[in-house]
């Protein structure tokens, strides 16, 4: 069984002058000589993404698709008919849009937030810009704590709407971010909180003293690549704790808290300093 628009391990069934036929259990997938990998023979496994070609064909490639079925994403439009758009998707052939799944219709150049599906009636793989009843947070698969993939998807009020792991949303509150934001971005974050009616708040990295864990090395670092000395401490400007370390400054203060207790800095006037090991 072959999953198309997504990645599958073939095997080469037989070679040809122009490319590879891996084995799908029928006739076999080709896979362009262009994109082949050098010196592969009959019997060796490779990585491919399957997907239609331009004339209805099954084709297989190496190279790295933006999305594949299931994914939402940002994509951008590369060009736009009267029966939809097509969008770049990283590959050869770029991906549909029928005019039935665009929202307020589609212009070239224009940076789109789309789910990648299976189309029933051709098998193809297409996208549609009507994710929302796709989303949902009545049943949740994740709990607090949890590593999560995070889409920004929206402004809000109080933050940015967040598409967790394709299936649910979530809030990234403004207190909660510590650098630029655009709509489209994907990165990896925090389930914080898990409140009535599953609603989700989520953070950029991990909660609390877990995050310092993983900040304690950088201010350590930018010591030493300071000769031990940085003119920052508890009483700095917000502004520019977060313009020098990237971090906020109740994170700052929880870090420098934790490595004065452990010993590795001291605190002076008008800074912090590293003791030496």
């Amino acid at each position: 069984m072959v999953n198309v628009g997504d990645y599958n391990n073939l095997k080469v069934l037989r070679t040809v002058d122009f490319g590879l036929f891996l084995d799908d259990g029928n006739e076999g997938i080709l896979l362009p000589k262009r994109f082949a990998p050098a010196g592969a023979k009959i019997g060796d496994e490779i990585n491919v993404f399957v997907y239609h070609d331009g004339e209805d064909r099954l084709i297989a490639t190496t190279q790295k698709a933006k999305a594949r079925v299931g994914d939402i994403a940002m994509l951008r439009a590369v060009s736009v008919t009267k029966q939809g758009a097509f969008l770049d998707w990283g590959l050869m052939k770029d991906i549909f849009v029928p005019k039935s799944k665009q929202l307020s219709g589609m212009r070239t150049g224009g940076d789109y937030i789309v789910k990648l599906y299976i189309d029933e009636k051709t098998g193809r793989v297409a996208a549609t810009e009507k994710i929302e009843t796709l989303l949902s947070n009545e049943v949740l698969t994740v709990k607090e704590m949890d590593e999560v993939d995070l889409l920004v998807y929206r402004k809000s009020e109080i933050g940015y709407v967040v598409i967790i792991n394709n299936q649910h949303t979530g809030v990234l509150h403004f207190n909660e971010i510590y650098r630029d934001i655009q709509l489209g971005d994907r990165f990896s974050g925090y389930i914080k909180k898990i409140g009535p009616e599953n609603t989700i708040d989520v953070v950029v990295g991990k909660p609390g003293y877990e995050r310092v864990e993983g900040e304690t090395d950088k201010v350590l670092r930018l010591l030493r690549e300071s000769n031990g000395y940085l003119p920052y401490n508890d009483k700095s400007d917000p502004a520019d704790i977060y313009s020098f370390f990237g971090m906020s400054k109740k994170t700052f203060k929880m870090t420098t808290g934790k490595l004065y207790k452990d010993r590795k800095i001291i605190f002076a006037q008008t800074g912090i300093k590293l003791i030496d090991d």
